[in-house]
C-alpha cells in the first residue's frame, strides 16, 4: 500500500512535439494533470524530468502550468538515474517509493524506473499516466516493469491510496479530480 509520507511523483519527459505523437495523448495528458493535481493536493515531492528540451521542447503547457514551482531537470540519457542531478535528488526527498508517469513508456521511462529499481526505491508505474507512440510498446513496458519488480497501479487506485479515507481534507479535492 502506498503511503503518503513517503510516496513521491516523477513526471517524465511529457514535453513538446512528441506528446501529441504518443498513443491516446489528450487521455494521457488528461490524466496527468490529474495525478499531478492529486499530488499536490497531497503535498507529494514532484520531480520533473525533461529529454534533451532543446531538441524536444518543454513540459506541455497544460502540465507545466502545475508544475511552475518545479525546475525540471535535464537529461540526455534516457534513464534518468543515469543523471547525477536526478538520483541525488532524488534521494534527498525522504521517498522510498516514486509513482512514474510519462512518455515513452518504452524508452525513458521503462528505462528510469528500472534504474530506480536498481538504486533500491520501490516503484509504481501508473499505467494510465503512461503512453508510447504505439500501444504495444506501452505494453511491453508494463509487462517488463512487471517482471523486474516495479508495481503496477492506475491514476484512481493510487490516489485513493494515498488519502486513505474519506474524512481527510483532501479528499474533497480528489474526489472531484476523479469525477
Amino acid at each position: 500500500m502506498l503511503v503518503r509520507e513517503n510516496t513521491g511523483l516523477i513526471v517524465v519527459d511529457i514535453q513538446g512535439k512528441l506528446v501529441r505523437l504518443v498513443h491516446d495523448s489528450d487521455v494521457l495528458i488528461s490524466n496527468c494533470e490529474k495525478l499531478i493535481k492529486g499530488a499536490n493536493a497531497l503535498e507529494l515531492p514532484i520531480i520533473l524530468l525533461e529529454q534533451n528540451p532543446q531538441k524536444l521542447g518543454r513540459t506541455t503547457t497544460k502540465l507545466s502550468a502545475l508544475l511552475e514551482d518545479i525546475d525540471p531537470i535535464t537529461k540526455f540519457t534516457f534513464n534518468a538515474c543515469e543523471t547525477p542531478d536526478f538520483i541525488d535528488f532524488a534521494k534527498t526527498k525522504n521517498v522510498d517509493t516514486w509513482l512514474i508517469c510519462g512518455i515513452e513508456a518504452h524508452i525513458c521511462v521503462y528505462q528510469t524506473a528500472s534504474g530506480l529499481i536498481e538504486h533500491e526505491f520501490n516503484v509504481e508505474l501508473v499505467s494510465d499516466c503512461i503512453s508510447s507512440r504505439t500501444l504495444s510498446n506501452k505494453q511491453l513496458a508494463i509487462t517488463r516493469l512487471l517482471n523486474s519488480g516495479v508495481g503496477i497501479t492506475g491514476l484512481e487506485m493510487c490516489l485513493y491510496e494515498l488519502v486513505k479515507d474519506c474524512r481527510v481534507p483532501e479528499f474533497k479535492q480528489i474526489l472531484e479530480l476523479i469525477r
